[in-house]
C-alpha cells in the first residue's frame, strides 16, 4: 500500500466517523426539536385556555361591576331619601338645646323669685311679731294708765 492510498484509507475513515457524528447529532437534535415542537404545542394549548377563562373572567368583573354601579346608585338614592330625616334630626336637637337652655333661666328665675318671696316672708313676719310686740306694750301701757 501507497502512502496516497493509506491517505485515502484514512480520509474515507475520517469522512465515515464524520457522518456517523453527524447524523448522531441530527438524531439529538430531532429529538430536541420534537420535544421543543411539543413544549410549544403546549404553551400554545396553555394559551388558549388563558384567553377563554381570561374571556370568561372579563365577562363575570363586567357584570360585577354593573350590578355594584346599580348597587350604589340605589344605595345613593336611599341616602338622598333620608337626608332629610337626619336634617329634621339635627334641627330637634338644637330646638332641645334651647328648650334645655330656656329651662334652666326660667328655673333660675323662679329660683331668685322664691328667695325673694322667702325674704318677703320673712320681713312679713318679722313686721307681724313687731307689730304684736308693739300692741302688746301698748295695751299693757294703757292698763297702767288707767
Amino acid at each position: 500500500m501507497s502512502g496516497g492510498e493509506i491517505a485515502a484509507l484514512i480520509a474515507a475513515i475520517a469522512f465515515v466517523v464524520l457522518v456517523i457524528f453527524i447524523v448522531r447529532l441530527l438524531m439529538q437534535v430531532s429529538k430536541t426539536m420534537s420535544k421543543v415542537d411539543t413544549t410549544v404545542k403546549e404553551a400554545n394549548n396553555t394559551i388558549d385556555v388563558l384567553t377563554k377563562d381570561v374571556d370568561v373572567l372579563m365577562h363575570q368583573v363586567e357584570g360585577l361591576l354593573v350590578k355594584s354601579n346599580h348597587l350604589l346608585n340605589d344605595v345613593n338614592g336611599k341616602v338622598e331619601t333620608i337626608d332629610p330625616l337626619f336634617q329634621a334630626v339635627a334641627d330637634l336637637s338644637e330646638s332641645v338645646t334651647d328648650l334645655n337652655s330656656a329651662s334652666r333661666g326660667l328655673i333660675g328665675k323662679v329660683g331668685s323669685v322664691g328667695k325673694g318671696k322667702s325674704k318677703v316672708k320673712v320681713a312679713g313676719k318679722v313686721g307681724q311679731s313687731t307689730i304684736k310686740y308693739f300692741k302688746g306694750r301698748k295695751q299693757t301701757a294703757n292698763q297702767t294708765n288707767l
